[in-house]
């Protein structure tokens, strides 16, 4: 009895590695872009997380 356990088609296995790259390439540009907008924020980060942390709270009250 034989099994095709492990048998792809060179050009599948091709589509498989490009479609990995591609997703890579994706992280490495949003990484950049959250990277930069981090740097643009600066010293303000912490306070951007108190206002949204405050938001999420009066959503929850339901004060907005």
């Amino acid at each position: 009895m034989r099994t095709n356990r492990g048998r792809i088609d060179v050009e599948d296995l091709l589509k498989i590695i490009l479609l990995l790259v591609l997703v890579w390439l994706v992280l490495e540009i949003i990484g950049e872009v959250l990277g930069l907008f981090g740097a643009l924020l600066g010293p303000l980060q912490p306070l951007l997380g108190l206002v949204v942390a405050a938001l999420i709270v009066l959503w929850l009250l339901d004060r907005i």
